[in-house]
């Protein structure tokens, strides 16, 4: 992939914005509690790009009573119209006239802007939740991260998955795991096809297992193919890791159903969980392992989390980071370790397809 060299051209927002010195400016809040004196205690908080998931990214910040969703942008410049006119707030063409009013936003822009856009974010301050993959190369992720400790902001890579409560139970029950199967499998919509199958759907399943497999990564096996688009759009992946963990993980945006789940396999216990429906199921053995006739000793539970918003807690956990100068949940660098595994499965995937998909 070839490497960015130089900055992006200049853009008359951008001019303006370097005309005026950088500075935000700081609007007046008005609170009936503080006798209508202004007040900074609630955060600005702002999305750019407002297509299928911009759009509930706005929906969650103006249900929070503590936060003020003070604009949205894209370019497309009437459906940022029409969102900002759904959840009361202004709409904008391009994150730079958003800038001087928030303090931090969330960046739901294809993949291949996430560079561009995300590192002027940070390099003016403000507080970044960037979808994920956090960028298309490992060298972006790495100046996307040194844009945000240089400016003292928080860089969260937004892998929604790690907010599934099913994901927290299955983190509770872990000891030992041998063996992992993940599978995600979706019907084909154009949303997402920007990038392969890889960077759009396998990568939720490389962070939580990089998450919970605490080795390094010794050998990568992968395969996939291009079905309807022009890139990947199957790929399976076997990966073993310097503890002997193996994880065998499959996905495809080419399916006739749904299917987000995975399979841990322990010496004491076996869990399944499914994503979608957001339940979890435990089996475990605590009896004597050299009984192999009598199942006696096995026991079976299963937990179910129907009412749960993983989308809402990880807004509130970006929101939380701000306001404590905490580590987010999922930081950058997280997101730089998905990404990482994401395209070396890609890179191996195109040579054994003798370079047919495309970047």
């Amino acid at each position: 992939m070839k490497q960015r060299t130089t900055d992006p051209p200049a853009s008359p927002e951008r001019e303006r914005w370097r005309a005026g010195n950088g500075q935000r400016t700081r609007l007046p809040r008005l609170s009936e509690s503080d006798g209508g004196q202004a007040t900074d205690q609630r955060l600005r908080l702002g999305v750019v790009g407002v297509g299928y998931l911009g759009s509930l990214h706005a929906q969650k910040y103006a249900a929070m009573e503590d936060i003020d969703l003070v604009g949205v942008a894209d370019v497309d410049f009437q459906r940022a119209q029409a969102v900002a006119r759904k959840y009361h707030t202004e709409a904008y063409r391009t994150h730079y006239e958003l800038l001087p009013h928030v303090d931090g936003l969330s960046l739901a822009v294809p993949t291949v802007s996430h560079f561009e856009i995300g590192r002027d974010i940070l390099n003016h301050g403000i507080h970044l939740l960037i979808e994920k993959p956090i960028a298309l190369s490992e060298v972006d992720a790495d100046r996307l991260i040194e844009a945000a400790r240089k400016h003292n902001t928080t860089l969260q890579t937004g892998h929604i998955e790690r907010f599934n409560p099913v994901v927290t139970k299955m983190e509770s029950l872990l000891s030992q795991p041998l063996f992992i199967e993940s599978h995600r499998l979706s019907v084909f919509t154009k949303r997402g096809t920007d990038v392969d199958v890889v960077l759009d759907l396998m990568i939720h399943d490389l962070d939580i297992i990089l998450h919970i497999v605490n080795s390094g990564i010794a050998k990568i096996d992968a395969m996939g193919m291009t079905v309807v688009s022009d890139k990947i759009d199957f790929a399976h992946v076997r990966m073993q890791f310097a503890n002997d963990t193996v994880a065998n993980l499959t996905a495809s945006r080419v399916s006739n159903e749904s299917v987000r789940t995975t399979r841990i396999f322990q010496p004491d216990s076996y869990l399944s969980v499914d994503y979608k429906k957001r339940e979890i199921s435990v089996t475990q053995f605590r009896g004597d392992s050299n009984n192999s006739i009598d199942l006696s000793p096995l026991t079976h539970r299963e937990d179910r989390f129907p009412d749960c918003d993983p989308l809402a807690d990880q807004l509130r956990s970006f929101v939380e980071a701000m306001k404590n100068g905490t580590e987010p949940k999922v930081s950058g660098l997280d997101g730089k370790k998905a990404l990482a595994v994401a395209l070396s499965i890609t890179d191996q995937i195109k040579r054994k397809l003798g370079g047919n998909a495309s970047s």
